[in-house]
């Protein structure tokens, strides 16, 4: 069975922000540093603002100077899936949401040892639930 959340256009643009809209659904991007999440400190988990799939803890976050939040590591590799991404006449991989397919942002190969993984994702993309939120469920 296919458990991907499909929804209607319209059903994702009431759903979300207009930003997280042209981002998530659209393919577009955040402008570097706008984002809630690019200095975010706190211990906790990321998830997917479409449909709530944990993509990325805390742990794995780290500063790459790019504006974005970058992680060198997804939770699951089988939350997320990757796609070769030649817009904009740039070769790229981009990642998205393997439940909900939305568009998160890209995979570099220029991260931390011992993967060298730079999740770049937008964080309009993201909502986050912090490890206080976690131990309450």
């Amino acid at each position: 069975m296919d458990d991907k959340h499909n929804r209607l256009d319209e059903e994702w643009r009431q759903l979300l922000s207009p930003e997280a809209y042209a981002v998530c659904r659209k393919k577009g991007t955040e402008r570097p540093f706008s984002g809630k999440y690019h200095d975010c400190k706190e211990e906790g988990v990321y998830l997917c603002v479409c449909c709530g799939t944990a993509l990325f803890h805390s742990e794995t976050k780290f500063d790459s100077g790019t504006g974005w939040p970058s992680f060198s590591a997804p939770i699951a590799e089988e939350n997320i899936s990757a796609k070769s991404d030649n817009s904009d006449g740039m070769r790229r991989i981009e990642v998205l949401c393997r439940t909900c397919d939305a568009h998160l942002g890209h995979v570099f190969d220029d991260g931390p040892a011992p993967a060298n993984q730079r999740y770049c994702v937008n964080s309009v993309a993201l909502a986050f639930e912090k490890k206080s939120d976690q131990s309450k469920s």
